[in-house]
């Protein structure tokens, strides 16, 4: 009507901006800290996982409960990782071999150096202490 206001939004301004909140949305809920509320966190004392020999020579075993991941070397050298992926915090629950992924947005670790092999993560993971005592593996954090 000639004369009027329209108060009226075209398709295209509402459009917009529905797409703008939801992606605003989406980004918030993507980087989340992971799917157990953001309780997951790597240990914060000595933590017994197991026997020695559970970690085979040139590989490594995943602790999903505990956090963590243990590698051997050939020459019998143990090395842990917290496996809380350094990108968003979420727990990482996949191991392949020696290589880590992170079910939330893909970050591969290498399980022997907890150095990332593949993006979002650029931080390394956070090393930990790991000894062997009475046959059994004790890790914790660094002193």
């Amino acid at each position: 009507m000639p004369g009027t206001t329209s108060s009226r939004i075209s398709r295209r301004t509402a459009l917009r901006g529905a797409a703008v909140a939801g992606t605003a949305g989406l980004g918030l809920t993507a980087c989340s800290t992971g799917s157990d509320g953001g309780t997951a966190a790597a240990p914060t004392g000595p933590v017994e996982l197991g026997k020695a020999e559970e970690v085979p020579e040139g590989g490594a075993k995943l602790y999903k409960d505990e956090h963590v991941v243990v590698s051997r070397t050939k020459d019998g050298q143990y090395k842990a990782f917290s496996t809380i992926c350094t990108h968003a915090g979420c727990p990482i629950g996949m191991l392949k071999g020696t290589e880590l992924t992170c079910n939330c947005h893909g970050s591969k670790f290498d399980a022997t150096t907890g150095k990332v092999l593949h993006a979002p993560a650029t931080q390394p993971l956070e090393e930990l202490s790991v000894r062997v005592e009475g046959g059994k593996i004790v890790t914790g954090p660094q002193k």
